[in-house]
């Protein structure tokens, strides 16, 4: 009996959903639960999906708005998502320089806000377009566009070492 084509495409999209999830949930089990209540949730809806969407990153936005709306109810309940490592937790850098940058990067990349996280990984991970990335937030492009601009900011200083501290502005 041959695939179902929806059958093979949700196939294909699994892996990059789970990474995207763990990537937000920082929890092996949070980011499979994740990906299994977004398929439930799409398979669900399937004839409220609007046919010019892509499959992609129409389950791209249903899998984000699951963990946002997640994220939302465990604040509600006073329940902390994720778990705070210690530095006797963090792993030792390889003596390498490039090796120790890249270390670095990633740390600094898991200190980044879920937001600005989910825009670098739809963008440079998973190669979606800014019009697509408009769409899963349901935002204009140009949003999307100053986002990401400042993600990327954000993301060099914390590599560089820089602390995020917001700005003061001295107002007579």
């Amino acid at each position: 009996m041959p695939a179902h084509p929806l059958d093979d495409a949700l196939r294909d999209l699994l892996p990059r959903l789970r990474r995207f999830a763990l990537w937000l949930t920082r929890d092996l089990s949070s980011a499979d639960d994740l990906v299994q209540a977004t398929l439930e949730r799409a398979l669900s809806r399937w004839s409220s999906r609007r046919e010019e969407a892509s499959l992609r990153s129409w389950l791209f936005a249903i899998l984000y708005r699951q963990f946002l709306d997640g994220r939302r109810r465990a604040q509600r309940h006073a329940w902390l998502l994720g778990r705070l490592r210690t530095e006797e937790d963090e792993p030792q850098a390889p003596s390498a320089e490039r090796e120790a940058v890249a270390q670095a990067m990633l740390q600094a990349f898991g200190r980044l806000n879920p937001e600005q996280r989910s825009l670098l990984l739809w963008v440079t991970v998973e190669g979606l377009s800014y019009q697509e990335v408009a769409q899963i937030l349901d935002v204009p492009i140009g949003t999307v566009m100053s986002r990401l601009s400042r993600a990327r900011a954000a993301l060099r200083r914390l590599g560089e070492g820089e602390t995020t501290h917001p700005s003061l502005r001295v107002l007579k």
